[in-house]
């Protein structure tokens, strides 16, 4: 009997001792959305399978893909924490009257299509120390109107596409575009098929935002880049329909709502 009674209060002793999670999230567990997380320097941090740095200040971050349907694990120091995700609904946008050319390229451009993607995606690949991921993010085109929502549908001529990924500001071409956060430029192509002149900027732990459709680059791959810093200006190129500022945000290859670092609704 008093072999059993040991036993039980060691149990009791080993559940109650166990370090308790020192992870916080900043964000909301919804589709789409990004999260900023802070836990004990030096911890180490899974989303799911993924491992992904921890800042020296005990910052990481990351994002929920679109259309997740399934619970995320996020794991800090072999501790499990399981987070429910809520689902979005997302708006059709219709666009009729477009050339042609705006709806399907022609076969001439598809590989020039497929090569102007690697690069993007390689830049989003990019996974520096960086820490400028934490810091408030900034609108980057001053009296703008949002046109174009992150998950809308896009039906072009009556001809069903990609969802659209970003968040687009109209304005006049010209206008000043401001960086949002620090960052690094690994991305200023003045030509791209789809996106026209394009920036994508590095701000840590393989968040990148992207600045599409530019009318004029003011910046070089390189450059550090601070918050509000002009960095283009607003312009209609690429497959744009009229002028206007697409940006992008991403966690590597997951393309997060770029309205969740602005805190627009």
């Amino acid at each position: 009997m008093m072999k059993i009674k040991i036993l039980i209060n060691l149990f009791f002793i080993i559940i109650f001792s166990s370090p308790a999670l020192s992870i916080e999230f900043k964000g909301k567990f919804i589709q789409g959305h990004y999260i900023i997380g802070t836990t004990d320097p030096g911890s180490k941090i899974f989303i799911d399978k993924k491992s992904v740095k921890v800042s020296k200040d005990g910052y990481f971050a990351f994002g929920i893909e679109k259309d997740r349907k399934f619970d995320i694990t996020i794991t800090e120091n072999n501790k499990k924490i399981i987070k429910k995700i809520q689902k979005r609904k997302y708006n059709i946008q219709k666009i009729d009257g477009l050339p042609k050319k705006k709806v399907t390229p022609p076969e001439e451009f598809y590989e020039r299509i497929k090569k102007e993607n690697l690069l993007i995606a390689k830049a989003r690949e990019v996974d520096s120390d960086l820490s400028f991921f934490k810091e408030k993010f900034i609108i980057p085109v001053d009296n703008a109107i949002i046109t174009g929502v992150y998950g809308s549908q896009r039906i072009l001529n009556g001809i069903p596409k990609w969802p659209h990924y970003g968040l687009d500001f109209a304005q006049k071409k010209g206008t000043p575009v401001k960086a949002m956060n620090n960052g690094i430029v690994i991305l200023a192509e003045k030509d791209l098929f789809y996106t026209g002149a394009t920036i994508i900027f590095d701000h840590g732990h393989g968040i990148s935002t992207l600045y599409m459709h530019l009318n004029k680059i003011f910046v070089s791959v390189g450059d550090h880049i601070k918050k509000g810093d002009i960095v283009g200006t607003v312009g209609a190129s690429g497959r744009a329909t009229g002028p206007h500022l697409d940006i992008r945000l991403n966690w590597f290859g997951t393309r997060l709502d770029p309205a969740t670092i602005l805190e627009i609704k």
